[in-house]
C-alpha cells in the first residue's frame, strides 16, 4: 500500500497548516483544554473561531462548490482533519449541521428546503442538533416511539429524545419520528426539520460525571411542525436517516491518530516520580507506553483500510466498528494508566490548585467512559463484528 500523498494534496496540507499557524487564537494554544464548554462565553468564542474558518474558505470543505464548499476530495478532507488535530485547533460549533444535516438535505431536501436551510449552516448562523436516540431504546435507532400525527398542514408531535448533543444551543433539529404505528418498526418513520423554539419543546441538560452538560433530553408536547418540513416521503424516513448516518461515518474517515495522546502521556511520565525517580526511567512504564504506541499505530493503519474502501466507492465496512472499539478502549486504558502514574495527585479535581497539568488527566479519565457508549455502545460494536465479520450466531 502506498501511504504517500500526491503533490496536489501536499500543497493543500501546507496551505491549511500555514493558515492554522497564523490564525489559531494564542490563548487557546496556551491551554487548549481548560475552557468550560458549557458557558455562553465559551460557545460564542468557538462560534467566532468557526466564523473565521468560514470567512477564509476553510469550512465545509467537503461540500460541493454549488453549496458553498470547496469540493475537496476525501483525501483532502482527511488531511484537513489531521491538521486540525495536529494543531489542537479549537472546536467549531455546528458539527451536526455541517457533517450530517447539510449533506442529507443536499440529497433529500426539496428546492425550498435547500434554499432556506443550507446557506445558514456553514457560517453557523443557525445551529443544528439531531433527534434520533430515545429513552429506553439504547442503540436501537429504529425503535422510535415519538409520534407525529398528520393534521393536514402540519404534524402534531409528541415524545422524547435523549443524548441530543447541543440541543441547548440549537436553533433547529432533525427529528426521526413514527408516522405509522401499524407497520414494522423500520417502516412508518418520517424525518422532520423542527424549530427548537417551537411551543411545546423543553430541553433538559444531562449533567455528566465531568460536570459538563453537552448532552440533553428533549421533550416534545403537542409540537406543531409544518408539512413543508418533511424531508423525503412520509413513512420513508428510515432511508433519510441512513443517509444521515452514512455521512457521519464518512466525515470521520481517517481522523484518529492516538499517537498525540501517547506522546502527551510520555511527557507526563517524565514529570512525575515513581520510586523516587522519574517514572519515565521505570522499564514497566516504558513498556506500557510502547504498548500504547503499537496499538495507536495499528489503529492508524486500520483507519487507512477504511479510507481505502471509501476511495474505492465501497460502503462502510466492519472497520468502522473496529475503530470505534479500538480507539475508545485504548483511550480508556491510557487514562487509567495516567491515574496510576499520578498516584495521589490523581485525586485532584479538574483545574484544582496544585494539580499536575491543572488536573486535565482526571477530567480525561472521567470523560473516557462516554466514548465507549456514544455512537453505538461497544457492546453493540462487538455484536456487529461477531455476527457480520466472524459469522457467529446471534446471542
Amino acid at each position: 500500500m502506498d501511504f504517500k500523498f500526491s503533490s496536489e494534496d501536499e500543497v493543500f496540507r501546507h496551505k491549511f497548516r500555514s493558515w492554522l499557524e497564523k490564525n489559531i487564537p494564542h490563548d487557546w494554544r496556551d491551554d487548549e483544554e481548560l475552557h468550560d464548554p458549557d458557558t455562553k462565553e465559551e460557545f460564542e468564542r468557538r462560534r467566532a473561531w468557526h466564523r473565521k474558518l468560514y470567512d477564509d474558505g476553510w469550512m465545509c470543505i467537503h461540500w460541493p462548490q454549488e453549496f458553498g464548499g470547496r469540493g475537496a476530495s476525501l483525501i483532502q478532507q482527511v488531511i484537513y482533519n489531521q491538521e486540525l488535530d495536529r494543531a489542537k485547533a479549537p472546536p467549531t460549533v455546528n458539527f451536526q449541521g455541517i457533517a450530517r444535516v447539510g449533506p442529507t438535505l443536499m440529497q433529500w431536501g426539496t428546492p425550498e428546503q435547500k434554499q432556506r436551510y443550507i446557506p445558514k449552516i456553514p457560517p453557523a448562523e443557525e445551529i443544528w442538533c439531531q433527534g434520533l436516540s430515545e429513552p429506553g431504546h439504547g442503540s436501537d435507532l429504529a425503535a422510535v416511539e415519538t409520534r407525529a400525527v398528520d393534521q393536514g398542514d402540519h404534524f402534531l408531535v409528541n415524545g422524547a429524545k435523549v443524548w441530543t448533543s447541543n440541543a441547548h444551543r440549537a436553533d433547529f433539529s432533525t427529528l426521526l419520528c413514527r408516522t405509522d404505528p401499524d407497520v414494522p418498526k423500520h417502516k412508518g418513520l418520517s424525518y422532520l426539520l423542527v424549530d427548537m423554539k417551537s411551543p411545546g419543546i423543553t430541553v433538559r441538560p444531562l449533567v455528566q460525571i465531568t460536570g459538563e452538560s453537552g448532552f440533553n433530553q428533549v421533550f416534545l408536547d403537542d409540537v406543531q411542525v409544518p408539512i413543508a418540513n418533511l424531508v423525503g416521503r412520509k413513512n420513508e424516513g428510515w432511508r433519510v436517516a441512513m443517509t444521515n448516518m452514512m455521512f457521519e461515518r464518512t466525515i470521520h474517515g481517517g481522523r484518529t491518530d492516538m499517537m498525540i495522546e501517547v506522546r502527551q502521556l510520555a511527557e507526563l511520565a517524565k514529570k512525575v516520580d515513581r520510586g523516587g525517580r522519574p517514572a519515565w526511567e521505570d522499564s514497566y512504564v516504558r513498556q506500557c507506553l510502547a504498548g500504547f504506541a503499537c496499538e495507536a499505530a495499528a489503529l492508524k493503519h486500520t483507519s487507512f483500510r477504511q479510507l481505502t474502501s471509501q476511495l474505492k466507492g465501497l460502503p462502510p465496512g466492519p472497520e468502522g466498528s473496529i475503530m470505534k472499539l479500538g480507539t475508545s478502549g485504548l483511550n480508556l486504558r491510557m487514562q487509567e494508566f495516567a491515574m496510576e502514574l499520578l498516584g495521589p495527585y490523581s485525586q485532584f479535581e479538574y483545574q484544582a490548585s496544585g494539580a499536575i497539568d491543572r488536573g486535565k488527566w482526571s477530567h480525561r479519565m472521567l470523560a473516557a467512559r462516554r466514548s465507549t457508549i456514544a455512537a453505538g455502545t461497544n457492546e453493540i460494536q462487538h455484536n456487529i463484528i461477531g455476527e457480520r465479520v466472524l459469522g457467529l450466531p446471534k446471542g
